[in-house]
């Protein structure tokens, strides 16, 4: 099989006000709303996410977005007012979570640094 992209989903209940806590999250607008009810972000380290307007499903997704450097994306993100969970170091390296407003959760992951 030959893939050529990939997308995280969020089920939501509200696009437009999704779209902009997901847009204040990401740091952009989306790319683009390829129909009603669907609008997507892409290149986001080599994927993509979207979110789906679905009351009945929003709330049950899950996303991981690793970043290199969770002091910096905490401080980027609090900078628009989102606040994230504490960090938990793990066998991965840190991670720290937040929900979006309809309880979809996102996982922030820094990877353990490599020894030199």
């Amino acid at each position: 099989m030959d893939i050529q992209g990939l997308f995280a989903v969020a089920h939501v209940s509200d696009i437009e006000k999704s779209t902009s806590w997901y847009s204040d999250l990401i740091g952009r607008s989306p790319d683009d709303r390829p129909m009603d009810g669907l609008v997507q972000w892409r290149d986001l380290g080599g994927a993509g996410l979207q979110l789906v307007w679905d009351a009945e499903r929003s709330g049950t997704s899950a996303i991981t977005i690793v970043t290199p450097t969770m002091s910096r994306a905490r401080a980027a993100l609090a900078s628009v007012g989102i606040d994230l969970e504490p960090d938990v170091q793990g066998d991965f390296g840190i991670i720290a979570q937040i929900s979006d407003p309809d309880g979809n959760r996102i996982t922030l992951a820094e990877p353990p640094k490599r020894a030199t």
